[in-house]
């Protein structure tokens, strides 16, 4: 029996009641809603039939609870196709399936008819990138936003030492260690090998490519088994010339010597956490003692040779 709601209010109670509901805190977004083709006013050569010049009027408006556009089963953001019982509850084609077509609300059946109005509302609801402001332009339909945002070449990233606390766009941040921080005993030229040594206390050596300017960070962690040592580019994943580089580590310990080769990750911030892999073990009785590290590193771009 239906309860004298509407579609939406009975949305929204849904939603709100769902225990696995989304946390995020998430702007206002505008909802845009184009007219015509042109989306806007339009030029003078295009008149109506008296002459005059055509507007085609642009309405906009805001979503406030964004929640209203996630399946209310899943809590996962609606797409097309979108289903609805005959008391107007709506859920996503997986959860239809996943429920064997019984709508969890009434019980009534679910997943014979579309939910046209829902999915034309979702057509026309498009959010910007959270970079926008920082120069991204792209904007996607709801829910499809959050994959993009993991790559997105605008996203924020943050200086690897931690007496600086600068956070830009990768051009920005690279320029902002030319100006601040650069050493040319630091920077390297891609597939030659080269000699560095850092205080393993300090954690964090920083490097530079010479030509692209690229950031590479060396990290140190000290632990009660021995040092680990791994090596990142600074950068988002999306960043053109950036995300293709691998690296060769060797650290000589008494006549003999440890090596590592690995592809090179990307980061936007460092984590003074001991990663889960690609970096290098060196054994606590290999250290004997030592407050510094000293290396050889080889950093290359992928399909190029080492050199020396």
């Amino acid at each position: 029996m239906a309860d004298g709601r509407n579609p939406e209010q009975a949305l929204a109670g849904e939603a709100s009641r769902s225990t696995r509901k989304r946390r995020r805190t998430l702007r206002s977004y505008i909802v845009e809603q184009e007219q015509g083709e042109n989306g806007g006013r339009t030029a003078s050569d295009n008149p109506n039939v008296d002459g005059g010049e055509v507007i085609t009027e642009v309405r906009s408006g805001t979503v406030i609870d964004l929640a209203l556009l996630d399946c209310p089963v899943c809590c996962i953001a609606l797409a097309a196709p979108i289903y609805q019982c005959d008391s107007g509850h709506v859920a996503c084609s997986s959860c239809c399936v996943n429920l064997r077509y019984k709508c969890p609300a009434c019980t009534l059946p679910i997943g014979n008819y579309r939910c046209r109005i829902m999915e034309r509302v979702l057509e026309a609801i498009t959010f910007p990138c959270a970079n926008a402001k920082h120069g991204c332009p792209k904007k996607f339909s709801y829910g499809k936003e959050l994959a993009h945002e993991k790559q997105c070449s605008f996203a924020l990233c943050h200086y690897p030492a931690p007496e600086c606390n600068y956070a830009g766009v990768c051009k920005d941040l690279y320029r902002h260690y030319n100006d601040n921080h650069r050493d040319v005993s630091k920077m390297f030229v891609s597939g030659c090998t080269f000699g560095a040594r850092m205080r393993i206390r300090d954690k964090v050596l920083v490097l530079q490519e010479c030509g692209s300017h690229a950031l590479v960070v060396v990290q140190c962690f000290e632990e009660t088994n021995g040092v680990n040592v791994a090596v990142k580019c600074i950068g988002p994943c999306s960043a053109q010339g950036l995300g293709e580089f691998s690296f060769r580590l060797s650290c000589p310990f008494g006549g003999k010597t440890m090596s590592f080769e690995s592809e090179m990750s990307m980061i936007q911030k460092v984590s003074f956490q001991t990663p889960g892999e690609d970096f290098m073990s060196i054994p606590a009785y290999c250290m004997a003692n030592r407050v510094d590290l000293e290396m050889n590193i080889c950093i290359r771009r992928r399909g190029e040779e080492e050199g020396r």
